[in-house]
């Protein structure tokens, strides 16, 4: 694929300045008066269902989803379309079974649902502890990719240029989570979303136009010029260098349906709508929405390796990130004219906006825990002091963030995705089954859910083939592979599962007894919305 010619990068260049200064602007209008809680952390529950469902939409899919998803598509085919469909089905599982308990057991956090049947600070702060070690990751990854991206849209190469990049850019995404709050980011995901489903639904058609309208052409075609022939249009590809390929594959896909929609800087939304009624609209908003992107990018993915070709997208990226972009590229023809490449500008400044979005709303998530369930949870405290404790804390988790992934820029991070991923299905989907809906669910079974299956992840994933023992892995010279899976899921799910039901069983019975009596006594209001606790 060639370089963009210098009236393209300028105009990139022109589009992402505009754009990052508009969103600015808007934090600035919409984001909070005072020093109020429930304006800072739900902006008062005053998006409507229409406008939060897009909000959710927007948090759901990140930067790294669309940059790795249509990735896996691009390289592996039919493997990359499953994953798509793992995300979407992720999030409506989320709709059916935890949304509405969600918002009813929680106010600002996910400490705030897990404390609504067992009010204790240790409780918090293991909440506090997992919602960082989840977020942080996915954090890195899309900071650290953002020179790369720049670099391969505006043409330059030097690293200093790329850790400039990563470092404008986080202080710009810390700037909208400490000046917008839960409103003023909903504003950027609202506006990312309308962006992204836009400009891909038309990359979309221009690439099914130049197959005659005819999906199986274009599948045809890209299995053609994938250099694998059928074996692209069929199950296995990604995996079949591994040990056990299709339980590898299961393991993948259950950790994405599971995890996926569990991560905290998605379930925060559901504390923004004003009742259960609210929040199953919103989800019926953001269903279709995340479906719809999942058309989008299969008919991306699948145009960039029929247009552009499997090696030249491997050539550009190993891992496929830049796939989306060659696609879109590859969708207006060799020589754009001015509407076109007014087009592709839309394009590639929705992928920027995206980048912006994600990463501004998970600095949000963790500033609110630190702030709500870290420093102020252990005594009385006073509104505007718990709203300063979390703009401070946007900066404390932001800028060492920011510096991180600035320094590891130049390894291949794909598994910390998986690593944030795994970790919600791991513990925080365990967790939040038993604490919504098991009676006999104790502290202690709660700690060992959230603490073991945390441990469990991260142990697991240093000895997985994302990690070493791969081409692709993140440390491809080296071999300390003793795990023989992609994603943790096919142990660390049942781990995160069995601690919480150990935990519970060997429980002191008084305390389990009381603690019983405690859910009972807000079981009508988790689940039935009968009343909500204001604390």
């Amino acid at each position: 694929m060639a370089a963009f010619d210098s009236s393209t990068q300028g105009m990139l260049l022109v589009a992402f300045s505009t754009v990052a200064t508009v969103i600015l602007l808007l934090c600035v209008m919409t984001g909070p008066e005072g020093d109020d809680l429930d304006e800072f952390y739900t902006g008062y529950g005053s998006l409507s269902p229409m406008r939060n469902g897009l909000a959710i939409a927007g948090d759901y899919i990140s930067a790294a989803t669309v940059l790795s998803t249509s990735g896996v598509i691009a390289l592996y085919g039919y493997d990359g379309v499953v994953l798509a469909l793992s995300t979407a089905l992720s999030l409506t599982l989320l709709m059916f079974l935890l949304a509405e308990p969600l918002r009813n057991a929680g106010r600002f956090t996910m400490g705030d649902v897990f404390a609504r049947r067992m009010p204790d600070r240790g409780v918090r702060i293991a909440a506090c502890a997992v919602t960082i070690a989840a977020l942080v990751p996915l954090m890195l990854i899309q900071l650290a990719g953002t020179g790369d991206l720049l670099a391969f849209l505006l043409g330059f190469s030097d690293d200093t240029v790329k850790t400039g990049c990563v470092i404008g850019i986080g202080a710009l995404m810390i700037s909208y989570a400490v000046i917008g709050g839960m409103k003023g980011t909903a504003v950027i995901q609202i506006l990312k979303i309308v962006m992204l489903l836009g400009s891909g639904a038309v990359v979309a058609v221009l690439i099914l136009r130049q197959f005659d309208w005819d999906p199986g052409a274009l599948f045809a075609a890209a299995a053609e010029r994938s250099g694998v022939g059928p074996a692209f249009l069929q199950s296995g590809l990604q995996f079949s260098g591994g040990s056990y390929p299709r339980l590898d594959m299961i393991s993948s896909e259950i950790t994405v349906v599971i995890g996926g929609a569990c991560l905290p800087h998605v379930t925060m939304r559901m504390y923004s709508a004003s009742s259960a009624r609210q929040v199953r609209r919103s989800m019926s908003w953001a269903v279709p929405c995340v479906a719809f992107f999942v058309l989008i990018i299969t008919v991306v993915g699948f145009g960039a390796t029929a247009l552009a070709g499997r090696e030249a997208i491997a050539r550009a990226d190993p891992t496929g990130r830049t796939a989306y972009l060659l696609g879109s590229r590859a969708a207006f023809g060799a020589d754009m004219s001015t509407a076109e490449a007014l087009l592709f500008t839309t394009v590639t400044t929705a992928l920027f906006l995206t980048l912006l979005a994600s990463v501004a709303g998970m600095i949000l998530a963790c500033a609110n825990t630190l702030a709500h369930d870290l420093f102020t949870s252990g005594g009385q405290t006073t509104a505007p002091r718990e709203v300063t404790v979390a703009r401070v804390s946007a900066l404390a988790v932001g800028v060492p963030t920011i510096f991180l992934a600035a320094a590891v820029q130049q390894q291949n991070l794909q598994p910390l995705a998986v690593l944030s991923v795994s970790i919600g299905a791991s513990a925080l989907a365990p967790a939040l089954v038993y604490g919504l809906f098991w009676r006999r669910y104790t502290r202690t079974g709660l700690l060992w859910t959230l603490i073991g299956g945390t441990v469990a992840t991260i142990v697991l994933m240093t000895g997985s083939n994302m990690v070493s023992g791969s081409p692709y892995a993140a440390f491809p010279a080296a071999d300390f592979n003793w795990f023989p899976f992609t994603s943790t899921g096919v142990i660390s799910i049942p781990l995160g599962f069995a601690f919480g039901w150990a935990g519970t069983v060997f429980s002191c019975r008084q305390k389990a007894e009381e603690q019983r009596r405690q859910y009972e006594a807000v079981e009508a209001s988790i689940l039935a919305g009968i009343a909500r606790r204001e604390n």
